[in-house]
């Protein structure tokens, strides 16, 4: 299996921290997510109870008529993290601005496993400036490769 990303979080988000987590998930559920039908976009971390919950991820039927009828594809599932884990993730999530949201769903040993990660979002200062970096990063290299190309014919 390929690993899902929830792509535009590193355009949006800088991430602090990353953890690794299991999901409690339903049988079809995981022959689903091994086809490959799930999206994390939207989705994020909430903590309630002491458990992480991950909502918003939207995982598709495997088969249309193998599935209950009351099944909801964006359900609320648990994430299977140890005490102390789930306890740093309150102390940091109590911090203004910061935010939990899964990054990668991957296969760990037959095991799929959800990549979360504590994230700050960008300001519209610092969005414009990681511009400007790539813009004057990119500019450079293409001067180099110039002057290189010109060097190589002396």
């Amino acid at each position: 299996m390929k690993p899902i990303t929830n792509k535009g979080i590193i355009y949006r988000f800088s991430i602090l921290e990353k953890i690794q987590a299991g999901i409690s998930l339903l049988g079809f559920e995981v022959k689903s997510i091994k086809s490959g039908k799930i999206s994390l976009q939207g989705s994020f971390v909430k903590i309630r109870n002491n458990e992480a919950i991950l909502t918003g991820a939207d995982i598709s039927p495997y088969q249309k008529g193998n599935i209950p009828q009351d099944y909801d594809s964006k359900r609320e599932r648990k994430l299977l993290l140890k005490k102390d884990e789930i306890k740093h993730l309150i102390g940091l999530s109590a911090q203004k601005g910061l935010t939990i949201l899964p990054l990668k769903l991957y296969t760990n040993a037959n095991l799929i496993k959800l990549e979360i990660g504590v994230a700050r979002g960008f300001k519209k200062e610092d969005k414009r400036e990681k511009i400007k970096q790539k813009e004057y990063t990119r500019r450079k290299d293409k001067l180099l490769k110039q002057a290189k190309k010109i060097n190589e014919g002396f």
